[in-house]
């Protein structure tokens, strides 16, 4: 894999890179190579990883270089600064065309799944989200989120919940995985403040490049 090629935002302070669906972001059970490695090796020296992105899913995904940047860019989720956009396609379209999603969801270590509540019950985390639908073709719809907490497997919970799975992911309901075992889930834009300069700054991830999701244009 050519790292370099997946870049596609640096400076000194940070570096973000288009992550393919299926490579891991972190080293897991599988002891597969992940992204932050190749990334380290890339900058030659070590990175912060700001936030995650599930191994099935693609799109941004960002490190820090310095500890001024890890602080930073923390404090800014925390006060929920950070801008999240994602696409997700799903084959049932929502009863409704947009709207936003509340429920409390409740992590099982055993299975590594979250599980979505309409109210709060024990060991369980409020998440939030927008969606909106913005295009259809013959069986799919694809939704634009607008991710306000930042949960575990939060949107694929949350879509699940309403009877909208996205494709492929089997784990959330979804009838058939695709055959990479990748999810239609994409980590597409990202809005944040440069660490330095202050300046509001948003960086874009193409969407891979797949039939389903050509089919969107």
């Amino acid at each position: 894999m050519n790292i370099g090629s997946l870049i596609i935002y640096k400076n000194n302070q940070l570096i973000a890179f288009n992550k393919p669906a299926t490579l891991t972001v972190q080293s897991d059970k599988t002891g597969d190579k992940a992204l932050i490695d190749l990334a380290e090796i890339y900058c030659k020296s070590k990175l912060s990883l700001i936030h995650r992105l599930d191994r099935p899913a693609s799109g941004i995904v960002m490190f820090a270089k310095t500890k001024k940047s890890v602080q930073s860019l923390n404090a800014q989720f925390q006060d929920r600064e950070i801008q999240k956009k994602y696409l997700a396609v799903v084959k049932n379209k929502p009863q409704n065309i947009s709207g936003k999603l509340v429920h409390y969801l409740r992590k099982s270590q055993k299975d590594n799944r979250s599980t979505a509540f309409d109210k709060e019950i024990a060991h369980s985390k409020k998440a939030e989200l927008h969606y909106r639908l913005i295009g259809s073709i013959e069986n799919y719809h694809l939704l634009e989120i607008d991710l306000i907490t930042g949960r575990h497997h939060q949107i694929r919970s949350q879509l699940s919940a309403i009877g909208c799975p996205i494709k492929g992911d089997v784990k959330y309901g979804f009838k058939r995985g695709n055959k990479d075992r990748s999810i239609h889930l994409h980590a597409w834009k990202l809005g944040f403040k440069h660490p330095v300069t202050k300046e509001k700054v948003v960086i874009t991830a193409d969407l891979p490049d797949e039939n389903v999701w050509n089919a969107f244009g």
